[in-house]
């Protein structure tokens, strides 16, 4: 009778190399990079149209011929300390230029051009523009309030953006041995808003909350000595950098994870507490709504149906319930994500709440799979090679987003650890 041979022990792999690994994970690498372009594209493409949208209604809706006035609207900021540069100054002429930058930075974001510095002045758009009247907004305003602070801690240029081309044009000049040129829009644009934060630091009493300016200072400081560092001294001290960027883009992404998952359980716990969702009638309601009813004649068709509303009332429930529950189940969580797409699409032309929907389906990107963005963005460049008629685009090498590559691999990315 033979003695089958003894397997071998499993040796317990240190802490310490737990720990390292663990570090790496999170600093090694920009997670999610065609995540990260796609909620930017999307939730600048949203502040876009909105402000396009209401272009003609703007001073009423935030300017000096609203119903809640500039005197109103100090009298609130006084107190909830709520940050805009719009209380800077009554005038029509500022109020022109710093909805005009809110345009602008809505373009240049959704471009993806100078993606560090243009997603602060997006952010400080949004926040004055926003901020300015608290009551103007159908819910979308608040999770464009949160994404537009969000977005200015993500590396959300690294693809499908005019920053990924420069850098890409850069890494073909520097392996054909040419010297790199020189630039002159970082430097300045750099300059100009380091002037403008230093009228918001002037006009500080009155801008909002203390930690708001503290905030641009850093990243304002922070963008100067990035660049430093890229021409001076692109060694150890680039590694720290790079590190430090991806450990606050992982971590933002998380936090935005974290909050659509939020968003989607308290809104579907609520709903099971009331009575017209427990009877599957809720629907009916919304849609019999003049304020609610673009198109009154889709909503008389849908709303007579009991049938109908019943589905859709429940059917919204449970995917908001059961979404969060689902993330560890790729295949489940892919079926509700295009479930509430859907379902958000819907609120947009049934219930005429386009912004809104748009914002959460922006959100909701973040947890598309990376083989559909790459097929999607494979499937746009045809398409734009063959509306221009022109060759397809070369494919850019690997090297261009070295973090993609899988911890412990050969050659993987420079960290502090590995």
């Amino acid at each position: 009778m033979s003695i089958p041979p003894a397997t071998p022990a499993r040796t317990r792999e240190p802490f310490d190399r737990k720990l390292a690994r663990g570090v790496q994970a999170v600093t090694g690498r920009t997670l999610a990079p065609y995540q990260s372009a796609i909620v930017r594209i999307g939730f600048s493409l949203t502040w876009l149209l909105y402000l396009l949208r209401e272009l003609p209604h703007r001073h009423q809706l935030y300017g000096p011929d609203g119903p809640w006035s500039w005197e109103l609207a100090q009298r609130l900021i006084a107190d909830n300390r709520a940050f805009t540069v719009l209380m800077w100054s009554d005038g029509r002429i500022w109020f022109e230029f710093v909805y005009g930058a809110a345009v602008l930075s809505a373009v240049l974001l959704l471009v993806g051009w100078r993606t560090r510095a243009v997603s602060v002045v997006f952010m400080v758009g949004v926040l004055s523009l926003l901020n300015r009247s608290i009551f103007v907004g159908d819910g979308g305003d608040n999770v464009l309030h949160l994404a537009a602070i969000y977005l200015v801690f993500t590396r959300c240029g690294r693809v499908w953006s005019l920053d990924a081309r420069r850098a890409a044009r850069e890494a073909r000049a520097e392996s054909a041995g040419e010297s790199p040129r020189r630039d002159v829009g970082g430097p300045l644009l750099w300059t100009v808003l380091g002037g403008f934060l230093l009228a918001a630091t002037w006009f500080s009493d009155v801008s909002g909350e203390w930690w708001v300016m503290v905030l641009l200072w850093v990243l304002w400081l922070g963008n100067g000595l990035w660049w430093l560092v890229c021409r001076l001294a692109p060694g150890e001290p680039r590694t720290l950098l790079d590190a430090l960027a991806n450990l606050a883009h992982n971590g933002v992404l998380v936090v935005l994870m974290v909050e659509v998952c939020l968003i989607y359980a308290t809104a579907g716990w609520y709903k099971i507490q009331g009575s017209r969702w427990q009877d599957g009638t809720a629907l009916y309601y919304p849609l019999h709504l003049d304020y609610f009813s673009p198109w009154p004649g889709l909503s008389d068709l849908l709303g007579a149906s009991g049938i109908m509303v019943m589905l859709l009332s429940y059917g919204t429930v449970i995917v908001q319930v059961a979404f969060p529950f689902t993330l560890f189940n790729r295949r489940v969580k892919n079926v509700l994500l295009v479930a509430m797409m859907l379902e958000h699409a819907g609120i947009a032309v049934l219930l005429g709440l386009p912004v809104f929907s748009l914002a959460m389906i922006s959100a909701d990107a973040v947890f598309l799979p990376t083989a559909f963005l790459v097929a999607l963005g494979t499937g746009a460049a045809r398409g734009r090679d063959r509306l221009l008629r022109r060759a397809p685009a070369v494919t850019a090498p690997a090297e261009t987003l070295p973090e993609q590559r899988r911890v412990g691999e050969e050659h993987g990315p420079r960290t502090l650890v590995g």
